[in-house]
């Protein structure tokens, strides 16, 4: 059995790659710089305007109750930004990549929240109505976009089956992982095999009690968690960076020079540095991915924009703030690169600087942000399984496929369910990118409209008679609710 799963990781291996290498970086980094230089640098212009979208009132849904607010839809995908890619993901990326992935991991950020900002903003824009608001997407902007329906239907299968399986299977692994290793410190010997299963159970009975429950407790449940467990985690890391405050500027040296293979770390050059950076930024921050997008478009908004430039903000929360967390508690606790590896190389840093007991509480934090990620990824794929049916016994299936994957993987393979990870993820990445590219000049006639508003002192509203000529538009009709009408 352990020669079939080297066997299988090495070829997922490879793969990965010829994958990366080939077609998933450069589409990142030539679409991130386009959208960029297009958009005049939206990302840090208009820093600012992502701060006051934060607030708004939603519009009042169907079924009469209020629909997802711009700050709901922004946790909801947050609740799946933020968990095992800013405390696993970035371990994994400096065990492998050594020091000089973090800067890789920033540059790609910055870049690619451009990217960010023009699929948020098209959700907006071709997001459909549904019973409790908005539904929306790539697969959506794919179909009435581009009129192309087997793209979004392709889509939306390689998403649920991303976000859904795979990696509610990483978040459950690492999980697993983090409680394992506060079993081994508390009883002084390693954590016994029951520790995974038992993990397990409790996890997927808990997701079922959750995902069971529709969209408004999804949003509601990561509305309450994320904000809170992220700040803790924040608080711990910046404990930890001031109390070592003089190691900072060496470890900021060793970053630099590690990204451009001046001073490499063991087997990690430049190559790798560049490759486990982009590869576990994009897991963590999701910018490009199409990810995003499907919460993006749940937000009851005035203006498309505006939803995309709050998605916007996610990303700079997400690499620049909580992955730099995680990569300073790490560097200043002088790792061996190599012997320990996800979740638990991060556990044992912050065990190293605080002591033993912040590692029960990483592992506290582990469990709850990876748990909301597990919840976040399991709308994603809920969103995309209804744009291809709408059979009430499909989201059942779907359902109890999720609470089933959450088991599996908690008791899997580290190495197997990352490996898999990267395969789907930049699938995922490069069908979105194809259809952001030529999309992208509506995401821009937004922008300037957006600006326009801005600059005439009016709190700015859509309808879609201001793109004309523009088919395929379900919502932002010319009457607007009166919520939304002629603010200032």
């Amino acid at each position: 059995m352990d020669a079939l799963n080297n066997a299988v990781n090495t070829a997922i291996l490879s793969l990965n790659d010829a994958f990366w290498s080939w077609a998933v970086i450069p589409l990142l980094a030539v679409l991130g710089v386009y959208f960029t230089i297009r958009s005049r640098a939206v990302q840090v212009r208009l820093l600012p305007e992502m701060i006051r979208n934060f607030r708004g009132t939603p519009e009042v849904a169907p079924d009469g109750k209020k629909s997802i607010s711009s700050f709901q839809a922004f946790t909801i995908s947050a609740a799946s930004r933020v968990g095992t890619g800013n405390i696993a993901g970035v371990a994994i990326a400096i065990a492998l990549g050594g020091p000089g992935a973090v800067l890789w991991m920033w540059i790609m950020g910055l870049i690619m929240a451009s990217a960010a900002f023009v699929e948020s903003t098209l959700a907006q824009l071709y997001k459909v109505r549904d019973n409790t608001g908005y539904r929306g997407g790539p697969a959506y902007y794919m179909l009435h976009g581009l009129n192309a329906r087997w793209m979004g239907a392709v889509f939306a299968v390689v998403t649920i089956f991303t976000f859904g399986f795979v990696f509610n299977m990483v978040q459950a692994n690492s999980i697993a992982a983090a409680v394992g290793n506060s079993v081994s410190t508390v009883s002084a010997t390693p954590a016994g095999t029951w520790v995974a299963p038992v993990v397990g159970v409790v996890l997927a009975a808990i997701t079922a009690t959750i995902i069971f429950g529709g969209v408004r407790r999804i949003a509601h449940v990561a509305q309450t968690i994320v904000p809170f467990m992220a700040l803790i985690y924040l608080v711990m890391g910046a404990v930890i960076v001031a109390t070592n405050i003089d190691q900072v500027p060496a470890v900021l040296s060793d970053i630099v020079a590690g990204a451009f293979g001046i001073r490499e770390v063991g087997a990690a050059g430049v190559g790798t540095a560049i490759m486990m950076g982009i590869r576990r930024g994009l897991f963590s921050n999701e910018a490009g991915m199409g990810s995003a997008p499907n919460a993006a478009a749940t937000a009851s908004v005035s203006h498309p924009v505006k939803q995309g430039l709050v998605q916007t903000f996610g990303v700079y929360f997400d690499t620049l703030i909580v992955c730099s967390i995680t990569a300073f508690v790490i560097l200043l606790s002088n790792p061996v690169y190599g012997e320990e590896i996800g979740a638990q190389l991060t556990q044992r840093s912050v065990e190293a600087s605080l002591g033993t007991w912040s590692l029960h509480v990483l592992t506290l934090i582990i469990l709850l942000l990876a748990f909301t990620s597990v919840i976040g990824n399991y709308y994603y794929g809920e969103s995309n399984l209804e744009f291809l049916t709408t059979r009430p016994k499909m989201l059942t299936l779907y359902r109890s496929l999720v609470v089933a994957m959450v088991f599996l993987g908690a008791i899997g393979s580290l190495d197997l369910v990352w490996n898999l990870a990267d395969v789907t993820m930049g699938t995922m990445a490069v069908i979105n990118l194809i259809a952001v590219a030529p999309l992208s000049v509506l995401a821009m006639r937004l922008l300037s409209d957006y600006q326009q508003q801005r600059r005439a002192g009016l709190d700015p509203v859509f309808t879609r008679d201001r793109l004309p000529g523009v088919k395929g538009i379900q919502c932002w009709e010319s009457s607007r609710p009166a919520l939304f009408a002629d603010r200032k």
